[in-house]
């Protein structure tokens, strides 16, 4: 078709801006929970999402490392921008922006490694992969966010003790405007593909960034104060702002910290126990854990069913339960059931041995 998104130039352009979802085979939604067909299957395990021999962990990979490669291209370039501006005025407030700039670039370097790193397949020492070290990658963010408030801090502080003259306040406020939308630009596209491949490091550098520009247009106000007789104006302001960026801090240590310690959102579990109404043959669920590991979701279940059901049926009803859930939630990349039978099962646990046709997927 003439006006698919394959042929549609506009579209193609949007994509590669990343703000677009590339051309993508669909195919439904079936929630009568046949089995056979999960992730074993060759299923990639999510809505729309194009059928075919390339792991989907490698591509969201590839995007995660496009993603920042690009934030960081965008940022140097609107740091170095304003380097020259402060070698021009003097600006200590721009100075300060400039470093926050210069730092939110150089996260891009601690997460395109933990990007790299996360596409190495599994081995007999890291039997899950290195996903993991995204989050370490997360934690890192965090700290530079940080250093950054820490030294915003210092700066507003220092303006307001020992005020000092800035020249070139055009320049100043146009280095001010380029900041904020260097950093809105970058943290729009961090935090969108941050959320499309399940990213919290991604994410959090995002709210970095957009908290950035904020400081940039602070320095923006700045620098009208200035000119209309209030130089205390800007200290003040960025003072301000360095109150927000701590705020930042917290949300994305939070974030970071939750995932760190296999914490999942409530929603998750959730969706697992919905995915399982989806499948004839399920009595009960008796266990749900999950935990992420870099932007890759893994869900262990354990589920009841008939104890006369065969030891075929029983595999099937695991694959059947695996494909509704990669169905409910696209992130997840290995689930494993374990089908046990229903005799006991209340009163035992159900990893006990005594069951008659434990069954584990």
């Amino acid at each position: 078709m003439s006006d698919s998104p394959k042929s549609n130039p506009l579209h193609n352009a949007l994509v590669w801006l990343g703000f677009a979802e590339p051309a993508r085979r669909a195919h439904a939604h079936d929630h009568g929970g046949a089995g056979g067909h999960g992730p074993h299957g060759g299923h990639d395990g999510g809505h729309g999402h194009t059928h075919g021999s390339i792991d989907p962990s490698i591509t969201t990979n590839d995007r995660g490392i496009w993603a920042v490669k690009w934030s960081f291209v965008i940022l140097a370039i609107t740091a170095a921008f304003q380097l020259a501006v402060v070698v021009i005025s003097g600006s200590v407030a721009l100075f300060a922006d400039m470093i926050h700039n210069f730092g939110d670039a150089a996260t891009a370097i601690p997460l395109w490694i933990a990007f790299a790193l996360g596409k190495r397949k599994p081995s007999a020492r890291f039997t899950y992969g290195l996903g993991r070290v995204e989050d370490i990658a997360g934690l890192c963010v965090v700290l530079i966010i940080l250093f950054s408030a820490l030294v915003a801090a210092y700066q507003a502080v220092d303006r307001l003790i020992h005020p000092q003259a800035i020249v070139a306040l055009p320049w100043v406020a146009a280095a001010g405007v380029v900041g904020f939308i260097g950093n809105e630009v970058v943290a729009v596209f961090r935090i969108r593909v941050g959320r499309e491949i399940e990213s919290a490091a991604l994410i959090a550098d995002g709210y970095h960034a957009r908290t950035d520009g904020l400081t940039s247009l602070a320095v923006v106000l700045g620098a009208v104060g200035v000119w209309l007789g209030f130089p205390l104006s800007d200290p003040i302001i960025g003072l301000l702002i360095t109150f927000a960026i701590f705020g930042i801090v917290w949300q994305s240590a939070k974030a970071v910290f939750v995932r760190m310690l296999d914490g999942v959102e409530p929603h998750v579990t959730e969706e697992i126990r919905h995915s399982a109404g989806h499948v004839p043959g399920i009595l009960r669920i008796l266990d749900i854990r999950a935990r992420w590991s870099g932007h890759r979701l893994l869900a262990e279940v354990d589920v009841a069913a008939d104890p006369t059901i065969s030891l075929r049926e029983a595999d099937n009803l695991a694959d059947a339960l695996e494909h509704e859930i990669t169905e409910h939630l696209p992130a997840v990349r290995a689930a494993r059931v374990r089908v046990i039978a229903a005799g006991g099962v209340d009163s035992k646990p159900a990893d006990s041995h005594d069951h008659p046709h434990p069954h584990p997927h």
